[in-house]
């Protein structure tokens, strides 16, 4: 599709934890390149991807949740954040109204105040949004900040999103692409494998397992016949979370590789060979490594 004159720009997707930000740019982008969870905070590292409409192509900066760090994990994952919004041509705030979560909605709020870039402002779950509260939310938020655009959007069921998918291409600046046509994402195999095996961990554990787990790539190979086998170690904080992760005869930890793996052999469109096995490692989330291997910077 690069005939002609194309546009090429970066969108930030920034919000609170949980406002929907990865189900959003799955939506945009029209498959999945992001983990979704009920789970506040899944989103770790700034996976990007890559939507289109005609001639314009969109890097989507799917941005970890902003929130008031604590921990270094926390501190790496906001600093993640603010990152992806450095060399965006526009920035798009997504907020939940239902949940609002104000104590990190404000602060992102001032932050956006005087920033350059174009802002446009999306309220989600306009489907179960009552109508009232939502345009008032809609006129405080913009009192305080000059949005170039508003939308009220459902990024479950896609409503509202290509009228916004329209705008934000409108808006980029003319230029040639910077990835092909047919790539949708720039996480590499091996940390979107991860980020399946993570998403369900999440999905399957609920709220037995704390956010301290993480998934670490160990290895990603293609074997002779095309499929692809892929090793990962699941890694918690505390010796009384592996039964919780094992589960009942090794039950849990299959169904959760059985899900991964069906789900990875979608995207990837081959067969998947996948093994995981639990670590224990009290100290991980202070361990340099992980974090590389997640996809974020060391952060003192």
């Amino acid at each position: 599709m690069q005939g002609g004159s194309t546009q090429c720009g970066v969108v930030a997707v920034l919000g609170a934890p949980n406002a929907g930000k990865s189900t959003l740019v799955n939506q945009l982008v029209g498959q999945k390149v992001a983990i979704t969870s009920a789970k506040a905070q899944t989103t770790r590292a700034r996976m990007l991807g890559i939507a289109l409409f005609g001639q314009v192509q969109m890097i989507l900066v799917d941005t970890p949740g902003i929130f008031e760090p604590k921990r270094r994990l926390d501190r790496a994952m906001v600093s993640a954040a603010w990152e992806g919004a450095q060399s965006a041509d526009a920035i798009l705030l997504l907020v939940d109204p239902i949940k609002q979560r104000r104590h990190e909605l404000i602060p992102l709020i001032e932050a956006l105040e005087n920033r350059p870039e174009k802002k446009i402002l999306v309220l989600n779950k306009v489907d179960k949004a009552k109508k009232e509260p939502l345009l008032a939310l809609a006129e405080e938020l913009s009192q305080r900040v000059a949005f170039d655009q508003i939308f009220f959007v459902s990024a479950l069921s896609g409503d509202g999103v290509p009228e916004m998918k329209e705008f934000l291409a409108k808006s980029m600046p003319a230029g040639p692409w910077m990835y092909p046509e047919d790539q949708v994402s720039d996480a590499s195999e091996r940390l979107l494998a991860a980020e399946v095996t993570r998403e369900q961990l999440y999905a399957q554990l609920h709220e037995e397992l704390p956010y301290d787990a993480a998934v670490r790539p160990e290895s990603y190979t293609v074997r002779p016949d095309g499929s692809v086998e892929v090793r990962q170690q699941i890694v918690i904080a505390r010796d009384s979370q592996k039964p919780i992760v094992l589960g009942k005869g090794g039950q849990r930890i299959k169904a959760i590789g059985e899900a991964a793996r069906t789900e990875l052999a979608e995207i990837l469109g081959v067969k998947v060979h996948l093994f995981l096995h639990v670590k224990v490692s009290e100290g991980w989330s202070d361990d340099k490594e992980v974090f590389e291997e997640m996809g974020l910077d060391w952060v003192k």
